[in-house]
């Protein structure tokens, strides 16, 4: 037996509008959708973008398809940490657009990360490698 993938399932209030953040502000594409568009509001959706894949269900549907979550909470006590090849620069093209809820900073484990909190009120980490400079400059800012 061998693990072939994870793909957190999150619950939401609006599939709507979570596929249009993901989509429209991250840049991920839309894989699979239900009901068909023009059939109604979404109830599930997957995205996927360089081999990160979510998926979108909502409150109601999951609700119904796992009774355990019932009245449970949405957003969570953990975070989803996204490897990017340059946290910087997609912070750039995000910033106006996204929640930003934790600035750029170099890590002492020498990562360039970010965080935002999606519309769903899930909580996003971007990490990249950090460059020498960035290490410099994050430690000549202290």
């Amino acid at each position: 037996m061998a693990f072939k993938s994870l793909t957190p399932n999150l619950m939401v209030e609006d599939v709507s509008a979570a596929i249009a953040f993901y989509r429209d502000t991250l840049g991920f594409a839309v894989t699979g959708i239900m009901p068909a568009e023009g059939e109604g509001a979404p109830v599930w959706a997957s995205l996927s973008a360089d081999g990160v894949s979510l998926m979108f269900q909502a409150r109601h549907s999951l609700e119904e398809e796992l009774p355990q979550l019932t009245g449970q909470p949405i957003s969570a006590s953990q975070t989803l940490y996204i490897g990017v090849d340059d946290a910087d620069a997609l912070y750039e093209s995000i910033r106006s657009k996204a929640h930003i809820i934790k600035e750029p900073q170099t890590t002492f484990y020498g990562a360039r990360e970010f965080y935002i909190q999606d519309p769903g009120g899930y909580i996003l980490g971007f990490s990249s490698s950090a460059s020498s400079d960035a290490a410099d400059d994050a430690g000549s800012a202290s």
